[in-house]
C-alpha cells in the first residue's frame, strides 16, 4: 500500500483547508485510516481515524467540531476537512493505514504517507 498526502498550505487563523490522501493497493473494509500531525519540536500526535468500511470515526479532543474525516471508497481517497484553523494546528500532517489495529498509537500503523505541511498564521 502506498499513501500520497496532499492539500497542505498556508492559511490564516479561522480559515479552512482540505487534505487528501490517495491510497494505492488493497484497502479492506476493516482497514483503519488515520491522520496524524507533527509540529516542529514535538512528537507526532494522533488527529483522527476512520474505519474504511463502516465509516466509524474518532477524533482527538482538540479538533472535535472543527475537523471532519471522510473517505471516498471508489477513489480510494481519504480526506480531512479542517475548519476554524488555529496557529496551534500548524504541523506536518500524515495519513496512515492500519490493518490490524483501531486506535491512536502511531506505532501500530502499517503504512504512512509522506506528509503535507499545514501552516496557520495568526
Amino acid at each position: 500500500v502506498q499513501l500520497q498526502a496532499s492539500g497542505g498550505g498556508l492559511v490564516q487563523a479561522g480559515g479552512s483547508l482540505r487534505l487528501s490522501c490517495a491510497a494505492s493497493g488493497r484497502i479492506f473494509s476493516s482497514t483503519v485510516m488515520g491522520w496524524f500531525r507533527q509540529a516542529p519540536g514535538k512528537e507526532r500526535e494522533f488527529v483522527s481515524l476512520i474505519r474504511w468500511g463502516a465509516g466509524t470515526t474518532y477524533y482527538v479532543d482538540s479538533v472535535k467540531g472543527r475537523f471532519t474525516i471522510s473517505k471516498d471508497n471508489a477513489k480510494n481517497t481519504l480526506y480531512l476537512q479542517m475548519n476554524s484553523l488555529k496557529p496551534e494546528d500548524t504541523a506536518v500532517y500524515y495519513c496512515a493505514a492500519a490493518f490490524r489495529y483501531w486506535g491512536s498509537d502511531s506505532r501500530l500503523y502499517d503504512y504512512w504517507g509522506q506528509g503535507t505541511l499545514v501552516t496557520v498564521s495568526s
